[in-house]
């Protein structure tokens, strides 16, 4: 018990899960920790974080944790050699934050906006992962299998798509700026990484 609670990528998970079903059962709750552009605005700048802790359903919750606990694993001791054994943590809520400005920055005046939802935090991770093992196989739908780097394409593909076309109630952006902060953040902290990658990336095996 004591290992699995060590591990920065489960307690993640486990807060993020009490907080999201606290916040189904109270409305207040949720509207005090949605990101909300006006509220922001006022000086409620932690909203940039507890956005990422609320979910608006249960597979919204169910996708985002599931995906997190596999790929969060899978990098999480890489992280945590910088940063005072923190590392993970730190990219994790960094990427939720920054994931969150280019929406903040379109929708800053608008009333009707609002997001919520750990995916920008998610994208990071999983992104991460792609960058250090990209011909490592990813199970779409948990049924079938794709190459992470053909996987990385089409993600980045459909929600530019998805973004531009602007009829959704997903937030396709923080997807993108959340992979985006994955990847650079990973370079930034072992600039190696960038040439296993390539490496790697000539060197295709399945």
């Amino acid at each position: 018990m004591n290992s699995l609670l060590s591990s920065h990528t489960t307690l993640i998970i486990i807060i993020t899960v009490i907080v999201s079903l606290l916040a189904w059962q109270n409305k207040e709750m949720m509207s005090k920790l949605i990101f909300y552009p006006p509220a922001v605005n006022k000086g409620e700048w932690y909203r940039f974080i507890t956005h990422g802790f609320v979910h608006a359903d249960s597979t919204h919750l169910l996708f985002n944790m599931f995906t997190l606990y596999f790929f969060g694993r899978a990098v999480e001791r890489f992280f945590n050699q910088f940063l005072g054994g923190f590392g993970f943590v730190a990219v994790y809520l960094g990427a939720i934050m920054v994931a969150m400005i280019p929406s903040y920055l379109q929708h800053k005046n608008d009333p009707r906006y609002r997001s919520l939802g750990a995916s920008g935090g998610v994208s990071a991770i999983l992104f991460s992962f792609i960058l250090m093992a990209p011909w490592s196989m990813l199970y779409l739908f948990a049924i079938v299998p794709i190459p992470a780097i053909v996987f990385a394409i089409a993600y980045v593909g459909y929600s530019i798509y998805a973004n531009n076309k602007g009829n959704s109630n997903i937030n396709h952006l923080a997807h993108l700026w959340g992979g985006a902060f994955g990847v650079v953040a990973t370079i930034l902290l072992s600039p190696s990484v960038l040439g296993h990658f390539f490496n790697a990336l000539m060197h295709p095996s399945f």
